[in-house]
């Protein structure tokens, strides 16, 4: 596990996901669609490993720029109840984005928490 791959590729990915296919079905984004998700679930995790810092950021910052774009188009449409296009579970649920936004607040303060972890490991500094 990496920084790269836990905070910026899987994060990326995680974007592309929620904002792009499940909420407007749209691509997730030219970089995922060649990747066997089944084949590979933890690709995102480890495929940071072959990129530069700088890729993996400027490739988030678009993730994140694109995603504020389709929230802007989902709250034009019809607010904080749209529903997704693309239902995420096998039930058909088509949540809102009201619950895909506080969902993807709940994503990036778990990994945060876990980046945390892996800086105690390295400095052993705790309680800050």
């Amino acid at each position: 596990m990496t920084l790269g791959g836990l905070l910026l590729e899987h994060l990326t990915l995680v974007e592309g996901l929620w904002f792009a296919l499940r909420l407007r079905g749209r691509s997730p984004g030219k970089v995922w669609e060649p990747v066997d998700r089944d084949a590979d679930p933890d690709w995102a995790w480890h495929s940071a490993a072959d990129d530069s810092p700088a890729e993996l950021r400027a490739r988030w910052e678009g993730a994140v720029e694109r995603s504020r774009e389709l929230v802007a188009e989902a709250l034009a449409d019809g607010g904080l109840d749209t529903r997704c296009t693309v239902p995420p579970w096998d039930d058909d649920t088509r949540p809102t984005l009201r619950w895909v936004l506080v969902h993807m607040i709940e994503e990036y303060a778990r990994h945060n928490g876990h980046a945390d972890l892996l800086r105690e490991s390295v400095d052993g500094r705790t309680r800050e």
